[in-house]
């Protein structure tokens, strides 16, 4: 959380931005006089828009975050309209998980618009809200969108100069090999799971182990990487329960400190997602006692329960994993590896087409993609870099792995930031360091390299030509993959054919 790079403080700023549009919402649903059941249900939305809503332009953020109530009403009026009748009610929040989590094969905005609905039918739970409390919710919901747009758009707006990067499309697959089918599959079979356990815990707050399920299942693609969200779940849960004994517990619902509290998790919430899913997870927690706490319902006992419907909730998507339609950490390691190979080869051929005077060409895109795509495979190479991992030297080698990947991405940065100076001239050189790059990818992800063929590293330039000399380190850091990748064809982390 402290050392992690914050380029442009641009994580400092969406933190900021998220604690004013969030305290406006709720102040704009406080002078509607509206209840406090409804100023946190609008409170929770705006969290959500400005959590959720990550489109690559900002035209598209206003269209999702206009689409959010198309998502989200009839979500509230079917949860509340079953509010009395608990086999329809489960049937039903099964049926949005499984809609939730199948959106996203539409890219970020269904990756929103499920997030909204799925919480949406949680905080009804979560407040026990009635059909009464209806139009009242709406109201609170609407308002605070209108207020979390404004702060976003108008107020604020930090994405109008330093757009978000697109996220990197999913993998391929068709059918139940489609990836966000079938993490549909598995996250309501979790869900289910969490549901009957939950619910023989507790009859009241059994939802908040199927909100750990659903949320485990949210930017993970593997066996490996959902059980290391889930434990790293808990741990940051139970470390936010202990805090919550301290914090929450003694004000007692009091409405100034508390306030002042909520939003400090809310900025924690926000400035830790990237880099600290535990941190996250501490946040969230404290911010769920303190709401109790207004809401007059906390003690001790509530924040042991909260822990056990977390366990439920975490063993239930473990066992979904293992049990529906599983993906092994292997393949995802060996198919997010593959992509950001393929991208840095792009990267190199753009540069050089750029270098050759080709205005037209550029790296830029390549080289955002490839910061992307290193994000991917880093999430895939958790299990194995995970401090409890007792595989010591797929550890070693993963690590390897991700140490050369990011000395790539080094190189590439350098390399994009030569041909984009106009001053800079092309090298006879560079083309046949270009194609020793490109050889060096192919001998990575083709079966050929499987069969024992490799590229030698060329020496080093004798001429300080920075893009040379890039070129030069991009291709020593390719070949030296091939010790940790190439080691065992058979071991998990190696890229087969």
């Amino acid at each position: 959380m402290f050392v992690a790079p914050d380029p442009g403080r641009q994580r400092l700023r969406n933190s900021l931005r998220a604690v004013v549009g969030i305290g406006l919402a709720v102040a704009v649903s406080e002078l509607c006089g509206l209840s406090l059941t409804a100023s946190i249900t609008g409170g929770l939305a705006a969290l959500l828009t400005l959590f959720t809503v990550l489109d690559p332009s900002v035209r598209a953020q206003r269209v999702t975050s206009a689409l959010l109530p198309v998502a989200g009403f009839p979500v509230l009026a079917l949860a509340t309209a079953l509010h009395g009748t608990p086999q329809a009610r489960d049937a039903a929040f099964l049926a949005v998980v499984f809609a939730g989590v199948y959106a996203r094969r539409w890219g970020p905005r269904g990756h929103a618009l499920g997030i909204f609905g799925f919480m949406m039918f949680f905080v009804t739970q979560f407040l026990h809200a009635v059909p009464a409390q209806l139009p009242e919710l709406y109201a609170a919901v609407g308002l605070s969108l209108l207020a979390a747009g404004a702060v976003r758009f108008v107020l604020w707006p930090i994405e109008r100069r330093t757009p978000p990067p697109p996220a990197p499309p999913g993998l391929p697959g068709t059918g139940l090999a489609r990836p966000t089918t079938r993490q549909a599959f598995q996250a309501t079979a979790a869900c289910a799971f969490a549901l009957g356990i939950g619910q023989a815990l507790s009859e009241d707050r059994w939802y908040w182990a199927v909100g750990t399920a659903w949320w485990i299942f949210v930017n993970t693609a593997s066996r490996g990487e959902t059980l290391v969200r889930g434990f790293r779940r808990v741990l940051g849960t139970v470390v936010g329960i202990a805090a919550g004994l301290l914090i929450a517990v003694p004000l007692h619902g009091a409405p100034a400190p508390t306030a002042a509290l909520v939003a400090v998790c809310v900025f924690g919430i926000f400035y830790t997602a990237a880099p600290s899913y535990s941190w996250m997870m501490f946040f969230v927690t404290v911010m769920a006692g303190l709401l109790y706490g207004l809401l007059g319902v906390l003690h001790p006992g509530l924040l042991l329960l909260r822990f056990e419907e977390t366990a439920v909730g975490a063993l239930g998507a473990a066992l979904a994993v293992a049990l529906v339609l599983p993906v092994t950490t292997h393949a995802a390691n060996d198919a997010w590896i593959r992509r950001a190979l393929h991208c840095v080869r792009a990267s190199t051929a753009a540069a050089l087409d750029r270098l050759a005077g080709d205005p037209d060409a550029d790296p830029g895109p390549h080289a955002a993609e490839l910061e992307l795509l290193l994000g991917r495979v880093r999430m895939a190479l958790a299990p194995l870099v995970h401090p409890l991992s007792p595989l010591r030297a797929r550890k070693a080698r993963a690590r390897q792995v991700l140490g050369l990947l990011d000395d790539c991405a080094r190189e590439v940065r350098g390399l994009v930031a030569v041909a984009a100076d106009p001053q800079a001239s092309h090298d006879a050189r560079l083309a046949a360091a270009c194609w020793r790059v490109e050889a060096a990818v192919e001998a990575l992800t083709t079966p050929r390299a499987m069969a024992g063929h490799a590229v030698a590293a060329h020496p080093g330039p004798t001429a300080a030509e920075p893009a040379l000399v890039h070129l030069h380190g991009l291709e020593h850091a390719l070949v030296a993959l091939h010790g940790p990748l190439r080691t065992d064809p058979r071991a998990p982390l190696a890229i087969t054919a």
